[in-house]
């Protein structure tokens, strides 16, 4: 919210106060309270009639400074809260004093304070100042409706950029926008979210998490051009300013502290097909869908049923369609006889026809009106209602709905919707309803993931949500929403996807094709290889199917082709998603958290990093021509082999069989054997693909299993033209494994191989099963 109007005056109607000074300061161990008055205070008749701010710091965690400013102490805490599981007492934060500077450190953060000079926060790092808050950085602000506001701004430096704020679908870059952290079902195509998470980060070492679940509104450079400002309703403002000597590291300190997102299971990261929103289908559809896809050789994993399994006007009541699934459970044990997981469309709503409604009215389980009433509206389903989270017997009872469809053979839900939560309601346990808005989508996911996690175990709960917010990385996956079935559309999806990366979450998904819409034959097959090279990746529309042969024959090629290499993938990419449990680090990866010190990287936006070591640059064109940045370094293409020399931009234009997809130098990728699924022993007939290894160095893979434990690890080095290859004893391989150095050309002086032959990509060695090492020339 702006409240200024140009640097000299505010709009009409707005009072602002401003801390000015420190009054007196209070130093314990492990932290600061300081008292600031917002007007200069020369005698003692200046302390009368004018406020005092009091402002808190401490230390949740390591890396890690909290600041929390309060006018009004006595106002009421009505929740909800953020979880912050990463938070511990004391934090690690250690204070100190000289003369009338006050500093308060924690890990290598520190804040500064001098209580002698005018008002001003410093947060530094390494030696410098990596953020401010100054004349203005601390205070309030009233309206000409009497809305209380509190204000906090922070310097941004010379060449600062601004990340996250959530899946937003607006410039990557968020220096001179306007956010407001409000969940809102907007689409894709305009600066409303579904996951609105408010935290941000820098590429000056830093990032900012607004400890508070309602409406925060951002002014990033726009009101104030060299400051990020952020405000609330409310009477007190919390803040943590996260430290990293990487934006990896500030997002390992970020989601160690809100909560590190669940490991999906395996065979989650294969190919999902819809039924499509709003189309007409029945058992022998989805028969039809499934068989077709057997019979043209494209690995399928996860059908899912959408909207229409239910009756109409009736969601939710999670009952089959009787005239359309007589038998589901028939229906069900059949599409697991073919290997197949079954997902389930859901959403908070009950529509008034529904069984449910009169239920959950007569159990109070919906959420009501001030005056007593059901909340209710017409949009979206006749007469719905809301279930009403906050009481622990609706989570139950709605629980226990999903439960039975979990026994029916339902493996996984879409939690779609949890976005438009009215705030003129009464919470069952008193929640403000302006905090609740946003975060009702925490509660709601978290209670189809915990049903998930109960009925079919750790590590095999997964969700396939739309809304979220701080903390629900927790619950994986989350799609982007309702996009066009356009290439503008595929690139506004890819950008709110790296945007939500950097806001914490691991695992992304969207609708392949484009939602609205049917896709032309180009950008169907250009959206099947950025899907398939997405965290998680699922065929699905609105009105039309989305099943490969409704684009052509080269469509079904190009699903079967890139589904399959996916497959292959997968010992990679379940190591990268390993990576986002453990670290925090998102497996679809913006350039510049992977190439921070490179600043061509930081606009970029149409290309990424899958995991530490593959690079995808989507083609968005119908042409085929794609332009991008490789990054310093010989890279080398994984589909051709091709050589590519950074740092420097290219244009290229690609058939419909390949696309940029460039191994980092010195990288070693694991590739599986199997082909038709994802989930395999991935260690059983490895084969390493070896990419510019440099002179000198050493790689450590390991190659996990489905479980997330550790099947097997080798070492790759180099000295001058001889490659080293071991399986290292303590998981030695099960199998026969293989070795191809890709763009190497010599076959004599291999040792240790049972066989060297030539390929088109380079030479591959045979190794024999268990522990071992292989040898052979470089060139």
């Amino acid at each position: 919210m702006k409240f200024t109007d140009g640097f000299w005056m505010m709009r009409p109607g707005v009072t602002a106060k401003y801390a000015t000074s420190v009054a007196d300061a209070s130093v314990a161990d492990d932290r600061i309270v300081l008292h600031a008055p917002v007007k200069p205070v020369h005698r003692r008749g200046d302390t009368l009639n004018s406020p005092l701010l009091t402002v808190e710091c401490w230390s949740p965690a390591e890396g890690v400074i909290g600041v929390r400013t309060t006018h009004h102490a006595g106002k009421a805490r009505r929740g909800p809260e953020f979880g912050l599981p990463g938070a511990t007492d004391g934090g690690g934060g250690k204070t100190s004093r000289d003369g009338s500077v006050l500093e308060l450190a924690s890990g290598g953060l520190t804040l500064r304070v001098d209580t002698s000079a005018p008002w001003r926060l410093d947060f530094t790092a390494d030696g410098r100042t990596l953020t401010s808050a100054g004349a203005r950085g601390t205070g309030f602000a009233t309206d000409a409706d009497d809305r209380h506001f509190m204000v906090a701004q922070l310097s941004l430096g010379v060449g600062e950029l601004v990340y996250g704020l959530g899946e937003r679908f607006t410039p990557f870059v968020k220096n001179g926008q306007t956010v407001d952290i409000w969940q809102a079902d907007g689409g894709t195509i305009s600066e409303q979210a579904y996951k609105n998470v408010p935290f941000h980060l820098t590429n000056r070492g830093y990032g900012v998490f607004v400890n508070h679940p309602g409406k925060v509104s951002y002014e990033v450079g726009s009101e104030v051009v060299d400051q990020v400002q952020f405000s609330v309703e409310d009477q007190s403002l919390e803040y943590f300013v996260v430290h990293g000597s990487t934006p990896k590291e500030i997002l390992a300190r970020y989601t160690a502290l809100t909560g590190r997102p669940a490991l999906p299971p395996a065979w989650s990261f294969g190919l999902w097909l819809s039924t499509s929103f709003t189309t007409s289908y029945d058992e022998a559809t989805v028969s039809h869908f499934v068989q077709g896809m057997a019979d043209r050789g494209i690995p399928l994993s996860v059908f899912h049923f959408d909207c229409f399994w239910m009756r109409e006007y009736q969601w939710s009541d999670f009952t089959w369609d009787a005239e359309v699934f007589p038998d589901p459970e028939g229906m069900l044990a059949r599409l697991k006889e073919r290997g197949l997981r079954v997902s389930a469309w859901i959403n908070p709503y009950i529509a008034q026809k529904s069984a449910l409604f009169a239920e959950g009215m007569r159990e109070g389980f919906l959420v009501m009106r001030p005056n007593g009433d059901v909340w209710q509206w017409d949009l979206w389903q006749p007469g719905m209602a809301l279930v009403d989270f906050t009481n622990p017997a609706a989570r139950a009872w709605y629980a226990e709905k999903l439960r039975a469809l979990l026994r029916q053979g339902v493996d996984v839900f879409k939690t779609d919707f949890g976005e438009r939560i009215p705030v003129d309601v009464v919470w069952h346990d008193g929640s403000d309803p302006e905090r609740m808005h946003n975060y009702y989508a925490q509660l709601y996911n978290q209670v189809v993931f915990d049903l998930l996690r109960e009925e079919r175990g750790e590590g095999e709960a997964v969700l396939f949500a739309r809304s979220a917010t701080a903390g629900g990385q927790q619950f994986p996956v989350h799609w982007g929403g309702d996009c066009e079935s356009t290439f503008t559309a595929m690139a506004d999806s890819l950008r709110g996807g790296l945007s939500l990366g950097l806001s914490g979450f691991g695992f992304w998904s969207h609708d392949i094709g484009g939602f609205e819409g049917t896709p032309d034959p180009a950008l169907f097959k250009r959206w099947v290889q950025f899907g398939l090279l997405s965290s998680h990746s699922r065929l699905h529309g609105s009105k039309s199917y989305r099943v490969p042969w409704e684009f052509g024959e080269e469509a079904v090629t190009v699903t079967r082709d890139f589904t399959r290499l996916k497959n292959r993938l997968m010992p990679y990419l379940f190591r990268a998603a390993s990576q986002a449990r453990d670290e925090g680090t998102p497996m679809m990866r913006a350039m510049v958290l992977e190439f921070p010190d490179d600043p061509a990287c930081h606009h970029l936006d149409r290309q990424y990093m899958l995991g530490d070591d593959v690079l995808v640059a989507p083609v968005l064109s119908a042409d085929g021509e794609v332009e991008y940045y490789v990054p310093a370094g010989t890279w080398t293409h994984l589909l051709t082999g091709e050589r590519v020399q950074g740092p420097g931009w290219r244009r290229e234009t690609h058939g419909f069989d390949t696309l940029p997809l460039l191994a980092r130098p010195g990288s070693v990728v694991p590739f599986g054997a199997f082909e038709e699924a994802p989930e395999y022993d991935w260690a059983d007939g490895v084969t390493l693909r070896v990419h510019a290894p440099a002179d000198g160095g050493a790689t450590v893979t390991a190659v996990p299993a489905p479980d997330g434990s550790t099947a097997a690890v080798f070492r790759v080095g180099r000295t001058g033209d001889t490659v080293t290859v071991e399986a290292l004893g303590e998981r030695p391989p099960p199998a026969p494994w293989s070795v191809l150095l890709v763009g190497a050309d010599v076959t004599d002086g291999v040792e240790g191989a049972v066989s060297a032959e030539r390929t088109a990509l380079g030479v591959l060695l045979a190794c024999a099963a268990g522990t071992g090492r292989v040898t052979a020339r470089w060139s």
